[in-house]
């Protein structure tokens, strides 16, 4: 027997899949937590697998949900393009889009291509900046549609995926508890520059600054180099990083999200925005993980 997959339901698996949470997809689409377990297991009944192992506590996917993810985004893009070409409409105008540096080094270049190749009369123009200057720019008119870091907790924003933050460095370095913390941090506004102080000074830890940049790849290079410690976010772990060991007595950084912001323009530039919006959200599991797999 043939089977079809409802792109409702491929919607809802996917969003579930980046959230690990039914309550958080639920919140995203705008609909019932009743309706995305409704989804959820139509889905599964569909395929014949179980694609999600869930309790109480947590939910995760399945080696059988890690596989449909690959086919759900397939099958939504062809059932979007098959939409927008029957529809005879075509996205045009400029579009401003702001962009953190951590997920220019991820698979974000993909998902741009991406919808350069499906909507070629957009003017796509790019953004790279620290996510506290990216929301000022935002707020200021100067951009449409913002992927940043937010402080875990804050409600501005579409989450994309959530995160826990680490404290990294080069594999040989050693922290001494009597010194104080080495640090390698983007300058203010910078979300994990702040997060990194403010735990430090909590848990009455000394700290100087060993280096700052608004680049990524300078602190990279500089905590390749053994400078110092940095605080990251746990699935963009730069190459040649690794986690402080527990032993070196650093307080916990907590977690990140990593959301999508839109401007308040309408018409063309806001249907552009809508556009790679949900490009961003479908792809968010690829943005992810797309750094862990490198080197």
């Amino acid at each position: 027997m043939e089977t079809s997959y409802d792109p409702a339901q491929l919607r809802t698996f996917l969003a579930v899949a980046q959230t690990l949470s039914f309550t958080q997809a639920a919140r995203r689409l705008g609909i019932r937590q009743s309706t995305v377990s409704q989804h959820v297991r139509r889905l599964e009944e569909a395929a014949g697998r179980q694609l999600f192992a869930r309790d109480t506590h947590r939910v995760d996917l399945t080696e059988d949900g890690e596989a449909m993810l690959g086919f759900a985004r397939t099958i939504l893009r062809a059932h979007e393009r098959a939409a927008a070409f029957f529809a005879g409409t075509r996205l045009r105008g400029r579009l401003r889009f702001g962009a953190s540096e951590d997920f220019v080094l991820t698979r974000l270049p993909e998902i741009l291509e991406s919808f350069r190749r499906d909507h070629p009369e957009v003017e796509l123009e790019l953004t790279v900046e620290l996510s506290g200057t990216l929301h000022r720019q935002l707020e200021a008119g100067r951009l449409d549609l913002v992927l940043a870091k937010r402080r875990t907790g804050d409600g501005h924003g579409e989450l994309v995926w959530q995160d826990a933050l680490d404290w990294i460095g080069a594999p040989q370095l050693r922290i001494d508890p009597e010194r104080p913390v080495p640090l390698i941090v983007f300058p203010p506004p910078g979300i994990t520059r702040a997060r990194a102080l403010e735990v430090l000074e909590e848990h009455g830890r000394s700290w100087r600054i060993a280096c700052t940049s608004t680049s990524l790849s300078a602190l990279v290079a500089a905590a390749r180099a053994g400078l110092g410690v940095m605080v990251h976010s746990r699935g963009l772990i730069p190459p040649g990083l690794v986690p402080v060991p527990a032993r070196a007595g650093l307080p916990e950084p907590g977690g990140v999200d990593f959301v999508l912001l839109h401007g308040d323009r309408r018409g063309a530039a806001q249907e552009a925005a809508d556009a790679l919006a949900g490009a961003i959200l479908a792809g968010g599991d690829r943005l992810h993980r797309g750094l862990g797999g490198r080197e």
